[in-house]
């Protein structure tokens, strides 16, 4: 979504349970999802947890992915206590995910074009990070701190390159505020209802 500046530090947030879980999956879990390296040749060095994606515009499907279970009862609360934050109440969360950038890997200068994209805020919760990695938004370099969110002006220009030895990992996730598709409140506040 598209605001003043390029970031918004959130605040703290108590992220380490998740990071925990995270940081701590087999390297085969990673594996499971390769739909966003297949399709956006940006994100060809990363890897993905997909727990929720979505699909179509204005109408959205939403759906639950292959790490929902995993770790849905650590990111769940943990969104909702940003959203709860920061954001109005009854949006709809249309993608979550933890996404890994290895040492060595880039994500090309892009913006996210989707209208979903235009529509919604997106949220990077940093799970790891090193002093080796750049992440730069509209020419700007800016250093994301774990145990901190931030919302990422993804309608500039950004882009990740990790030059150090550990991977980056963090988690991002979507939110659509109601007004922006004239969705319903959902079930489960805050998660779609995914489709069967």
């Amino acid at each position: 979504m598209e605001f003043n500046g390029t970031l918004k530090d959130l605040g703290e947030v108590d992220s380490a349970p998740l990071a925990e879980r995270v940081l701590g999956l087999d390297a085969s879990v990673w594996q499971q999802n390769q739909y966003r390296q297949n399709a956006y040749s940006v994100h060809e060095h990363t890897e993905s947890l997909v727990m929720v994606f979505c699909s179509g515009w204005p109408e959205l499907t939403v759906t639950r992915e292959s790490a929902w279970e995993p770790l849905r009862d650590l990111a769940v609360p943990l969104m909702h206590a940003i959203l709860d934050a920061h954001y109005p109440a009854e949006g709809t969360i249309i993608r979550a995910m933890a996404a890994k950038l290895k040492p060595g890997g880039v994500i090309t200068p892009h913006r996210d074009t989707h209208e979903s994209f235009v529509h919604s805020h997106r949220i990077h919760v940093p799970l790891s990070t090193n002093a080796g990695v750049r992440f730069m938004i509209n020419g700007r370099p800016h250093r994301l701190q774990t145990g901190r969110a931030y919302e990422v002006n993804n309608q500039r220009n950004h882009s990740v390159m990790n030059s150090g030895r550990e991977d980056r990992v963090t988690f991002i996730f979507d939110y659509l505020p109601r007004a922006g598709a004239g969705q319903e409140p959902t079930p489960e506040p805050g998660i779609a209802t995914p489709a069967a």
